[in-house]
C-alpha cells in the first residue's frame, strides 16, 4: 500500500538513513520504538540516499482509499479499434458491456474474500453511467427484491442493461460528486445526462453535492488542460480529508486517476513511484493511504491515550533532549 502525502512541509518526517549517533530523535526513538498511532512506508537504498525514506504520521490524520476505474465501457471497446470514435455520440455517456459487468462481478468477489467490503464506511462515484454501475456492483448489496424496507440502489436494466436490481442494504452509504468526473470537454463519452435522469435508475446513490441538473461543466469545443484535470483532483482530496470516515472507496476513471495521482510519489523509490503512477486497467482497484500534513481534516485520534492517569512524576531520563525537540518545533510552528 503506497502512501500520498497531502500539504505543506510534513507534521513529523523522519530519514532513518540520515540520523547520526548521538542525534536526540536517535536517542528517543530508541526508547519509543513501539507505537499504534503511524503508518510506515520504508525503502532505504543508495538511489535513495538524500530522499527520506520513511514517514511517520499521526494514525487519525491517515485515509485509506480504495480507488477503483470504472468496467468497460461500450467506448472503450471502439475506442481501441478507432481512437476517433471517441468524438462520436453514439457513446455519449456510455454504459458497461457485458465484460465490463464481468469485470465488476469479479471484482466484488475479490473485496469480500479480502475483507476489504466490511471495512468500507462511503462509496465516491463519479456521476456517469459507466462509474456509477461499477459502483453499486462492486461496493454494493445483493439482488433488490420488491418489497424490501431498503431502497435499491439500482433498478433494474439501468443503462441498457441487463443486470438485475441491486439493493442498499448492508452496504455503506454512496455519494455522487463532480470532482472525480474524467477528463471534461470534446469526448461525448464523458458528457452525463442530467441527474432527473439518473436519480429513478439509481434511487440509494445521493446526487446532492451535484450542483446543477444539467451538465454545465462538459464543453463540446473545448478540452480540460491536464493540469486543471489534476487541480480538481487536488480540491478532491481535500474534500475526502474533511469526510469522518476513515476508509473510502472512489469509483472514477482512467484520465482523472492519471492526473491526480500524478501529483505524488515524486520523491519515492522508483517502485513506489511505480504503484502510484502506473495506468488503471478496466476495474482495477489498487489500495493507497492519504496523510493530512497540512491539518485539513479535524479528526480526533481514536486510540490515543494521554497517559498520566492517575498522575505521578514522570519527568524521562532524557528530559534535556525532549525539551530541546520540543524547543525546535515551537521556532518550527512560527
Amino acid at each position: 500500500m503506497s502512501v500520498l502525502l497531502f500539504g505543506s512541509p510534513p507534521l513529523l518526517s523522519l530519514c532513518f538513513g540520515s540520523l547520526k549517533v548521538g542525534d536526540p530523535a536517535r536517542r528517543i526513538s530508541q526508547r519509543n520504538s513501539k507505537t499504534t498511532s503511524v503508518i510506515c512506508c520504508s525503502s532505504i537504498t543508495k538511489d535513495m540516499a538524500e530522499t527520506p525514506g520513511s514517514g511517520l504520521y499521526p494514525l487519525h490524520r491517515c485515509k485509506t482509499l480504495h480507488l477503483v476505474r470504472h468496467g468497460q465501457g461500450y467506448h472503450n471497446v471502439a475506442g481501441e479499434k478507432d481512437f476517433g470514435a471517441y468524438m462520436s455520440y453514439e457513446y455519449a455517456d456510455a454504459s458497461l458491456t457485458s465484460l465490463g459487468w464481468q469485470q465488476v462481478d469479479n471484482l466484488r468477489k475479490h473485496i469480500w474474500k479480502t475483507g476489504i467490503a466490511s471495512r468500507i464506511e462511503l462509496v465516491v462515484t463519479s456521476p456517469l453511467m459507466r462509474t456509477m454501475q461499477t459502483a453499486v456492483g462492486v461496493f454494493g448489496g445483493e439482488g433488490y427484491v420488491d418489497g424490501d424496507t431498503c431502497p435499491p440502489l439500482m433498478v433494474a436494466g439501468a443503462g441498457n442493461s441487463n443486470h438485475a436490481a441491486i439493493t442498499s442494504a448492508n452496504c455503506p452509504p454512496f455519494i455522487a460528486i463532480e470532482w472525480c468526473r474524467e477528463h471534461l470537454g470534446v469526448h461525448p463519452c464523458d458528457k452525463r445526462k442530467n441527474i432527473s435522469e439518473y436519480q429513478p435508475l439509481f434511487p440509494g446513490i445521493d446526487f446532492s453535492l451535484v450542483e446543477t441538473n444539467e451538465d454545465v461543466l462538459w464543453k463540446s469545443d473545448v478540452r480540460e488542460k491536464e493540469e486543471e484535470v489534476a487541480a480538481r483532483g487536488r480540491t478532491f482530496l481535500k474534500w475526502l480529508l474533511t469526510r469522518k470516515e476513515k476508509e473510502i472507496a472512489v469509483v472514477s476513471h482512467s484520465g482523472f486517476l492519471i492526473h491526480t495521482l500524478g501529483l505524488f510519489g515524486k520523491d519515492c523509490h522508483p517502485l513506489v513511484r511505480k504503484e502510484i503512477h502506473t495506468a488503471y486497467a478496466n476495474c482495477e482497484l489498487r489500495s493507497l493511504v492519504i496523510a493530512d500534513r497540512s491539518a485539513i481534516g479535524t479528526n480526533m485520534p481514536m486510540t490515543d491515550f494521554p497517559g498520566g492517569t492517575p498522575p505521578g512524576p514522570d519527568v524521562p531520563s532524557d528530559y534535556e533532549d525532549v525539551t530541546n525537540l520540543e524547543a525546535e518545533d515551537k521556532v518550527a510552528s512560527l
